[in-house]
């Protein structure tokens, strides 16, 4: 294992920065696992993170989705739960969903709801949060509009924040993802990011860009893209 790991350490050259299409050739080259890795993109931004005003935080719909398939929760009373199922929700419900998260039970991967139901979420909003599955409004998981919503989770849309250290962590795919779709996909993501550049940012925003799989180095990326 370690002898596997050298060798793909000594693919990357850290010192340099590559254009778009060698980095993602590249970060395909250095997948060793057995399973199918996840491909992530890391930009580091100029922002403070201790200003609130300057988190960097939004969605995007991978034009490709990330190759996973997530579970959808959606808290909705009356016809929009109609709304829910036909747009592909995997869990629908109100009371009886409330219950089952309060009992522990966590069996999706992202919880829509509606603004009238939050103060109802609000009974087991701890064992969310714990799990990082609370509703927001900024994340685009607490609105009305239902069906759109579901339709655009499971075909890929995913939310990017950036952490204490002003840095945004975002998966784009799959190893076994074509180059091509992995490109389209980190171009989607850089454009929102750019996109969301808090209006009292000063100086770079974009400080760098690095790509890499569950078990690989990073590599560094061309800004222009």
């Amino acid at each position: 294992m370690k002898k596997k790991s050298n060798e793909v350490v000594q693919l990357v050259d850290k010192s340099k920065i590559y254009i778009l299409n060698d980095a993602v050739s590249l970060v395909k080259e250095t997948v060793r696992a057995k399973f199918d890795e996840t491909i992530e993109v890391h930009i580091r931004l100029g922002i403070d993170p201790k200003q609130s005003d300057q988190i960097v935080r939004g969605t995007v719909s991978l034009p490709h989705g990330i190759g996973k398939t997530r579970r959808i929760a959606v808290l909705v009373k009356g016809e929009k739960q109609k709304e829910a199922e036909k747009a592909g929700a995997d869990i629908v419900g109100y009371d009886d969903l409330i219950e089952s998260i309060s009992n522990g039970s966590l069996g999706f991967d992202i919880l829509v709801a509606t603004p009238d139901a939050m103060k109802d979420l609000s009974k087991v909003a701890k064992i969310l949060v714990s799990k990082g599955l609370m509703p927001n409004p900024r994340s685009g998981t607490v609105t009305f509009d239902i069906g759109v919503t579901v339709k655009e989770l499971k075909k890929g849309r995913v939310e990017y924040k950036s952490d204490s250290f002003g840095i945004i962590h975002v998966p784009v795919g799959k190893a076994s993802f074509d180059k091509e779709k992995l490109i389209d996909n980190i171009k989607a993501l850089v454009e929102a990011v750019l996109k969301a550049k808090p209006s009292n940012s000063r100086g770079r925003y974009i400080k760098s860009i690095s790509i890499s799989s569950t078990m690989g180095p990073g590599i560094y990326v061309e800004q222009k893209m």
